[in-house]
C-alpha cells in the first residue's frame, strides 16, 4: 500500500498485479467544506469509490474516467493522482489506482446494476462508512492535497510526436515526414488517452508527423489547435530561449493544454517544467534522451492557487506496437 506523500504521487505502471482497477474521488467545494462522492455497490453490499478493472489495451487514467461515467455518470477530467491501494484477492494482488476528480455542477445518477446509491460525504463521515478500510488511504491523500491547496489544479501535457517514417528512408523536406503505420495507430490511443484530462487547447509544431499525432484528439474534441514554429526541432535548435518562452507562457495561462513537439526538444521543455517543480518531483522526470518514447506523454497537474507550481507528475505510453 503506497503511503500518501508530500503533495501527490505517480501512477505509471501496474507492477504486475494479477488484477489491475482505477478509480477516481470526485470532489466538490460546498458551502466553504470539502466533500466527497461514495458510492453504493449492492453486489458488495458496501460504501466504496467509484472504480472498476481496465479494458483490454486500456491504461489506467482511461479506465478511471469510464468506470466513473459507467457508474455514476460523471464526465470527469482527472485531477492529480492520489495514492495507490495495494490487497490480496483470489487471483493474486490486485492495484487500484486512484485521482482525483473535481465536480461543479453535475449530479450523479447511479447506474441501477453495479451502483444502487451515491451521495456526499464530509472526509470525516466518509471515513466512517466506507466498507473497506484501505479506502482510506486515497482519501487520506486527497485530503492532505486540499490541505495545502493543491487540490484545485489544471492539466499540461507534453506528448512526443508518434512513430515517423524512418529519416533515412524520407528524402523530401524534414518538416514533411509522416507517421508511419504503427504511429498512426499510436495517434489513435493518444486520442484516447488525452480525453481523460479533456484539454481543450493544443499546441504543437506544424511539422506533419506531430499535427498527425494530435489531429485524432483535436477532431474528436473540436479542441483548439495552434502550430508554434518554436516547437519544431530546427527553431529549437537555433533559438532554444524561443522555445522555453512559450512553454513558459503556457504555464502562465492557466488553462488546460497539450504541447506535441519532437524527442530533440524535450529537454528544453523538461527543463522548464523542472523549474516549476518541488524538488522531490524532479526524480520523476525523464532525464535520459530519448526522455520519452514515441506517443508517449507526460502529464503535470499545475496549481490553480500557487501560480505556475506543479504539484503532480505522471508519465503515460497510450500505445506500444
Amino acid at each position: 500500500m503506497a503511503p500518501p506523500t508530500e503533495e501527490a504521487t505517480t501512477a505509471t505502471a501496474t507492477g504486475g498485479a494479477a488484477v489491475v482497477a482505477a478509480g477516481t474521488l470526485c470532489w466538490r467545494i460546498e458551502k466553504g467544506a470539502l466533500e466527497v462522492l461514495i458510492i453504493h455497490r449492492p453486489r458488495y453490499h458496501d460504501w466504496s469509490w467509484p472504480k472498476g478493472k481496465l479494458d483490454p489495451g486500456e491504461t489506467t487514467p482511461e479506465c478511471a474516467v469510464r468506470e466513473t461515467f459507467e457508474e455514476v455518470g460523471l464526465s470527469v477530467r482527472l485531477g492529480i493522482p492520489l495514492a495507490t491501494i495495494n490487497y490480496p484477492v483470489n487471483s493474486g494482488d490486485k492495484v487500484v489506482y486512484y485521482w482525483a476528480a473535481r465536480i461543479e455542477r453535475a449530479t450523479p445518477v447511479p447506474d441501477g446494476t453495479e451502483v444502487d446509491g451515491a451521495r456526499w460525504a464530509s472526509p470525516e463521515e466518509a471515513r466512517t462508512v466506507l466498507s473497506n478500510p484501505t479506502d482510506v488511504v486515497p482519501l487520506d491523500s486527497l485530503i492532505e492535497a486540499h490541505r495545502a491547496r493543491n487540490l484545485q489544479t489544471w492539466p499540461l501535457i507534453v506528448v512526443r510526436h508518434a512513430k515517423a517514417k524512418p529519416r533515412s528512408s524520407w528524402s523530401r523536406a524534414e518538416g514533411e515526414r509522416p507517421l508511419a503505420a504503427t504511429g498512426r495507430r499510436q495517434a489513435t490511443a493518444v486520442s484516447r488517452l488525452l480525453q481523460a484530462w479533456t484539454p481543450e487547447r493544443v499546441v504543437s509544431s506544424p511539422w506533419v508527423r506531430c499535427v498527425q499525432t494530435i489531429s485524432p484528439y483535436v477532431k474528436q474534441r473540436s479542441a483548439k489547435l495552434k502550430l508554434l514554429d518554436a516547437l519544431t526541432e530546427h527553431d529549437a535548435k537555433r533559438k532554444p530561449a524561443r522555445t522555453r518562452a512559450v512553454i513558459e507562457r503556457l504555464l502562465d495561462k492557466r488553462r488546460p493544454v497539450a504541447i506535441c513537439t519532437h524527442r530533440p526538444v524535450l529537454p528544453l521543455v523538461l527543463s522548464v517544467l523542472r523549474g516549476h517543480m518541488p524538488g522531490h518531483l524532479h526524480e520523476l522526470l525523464p532525464v535520459e534522451d530519448p526522455h520519452l518514447a514515441p506517443g508517449e506523454a507526460v502529464i503535470c497537474q499545475v496549481s490553480s492557487a500557487n501560480q505556475g507550481r506543479i504539484v503532480s507528475m505522471e508519465q503515460f505510453r497510450a500505445y506500444d506496437d
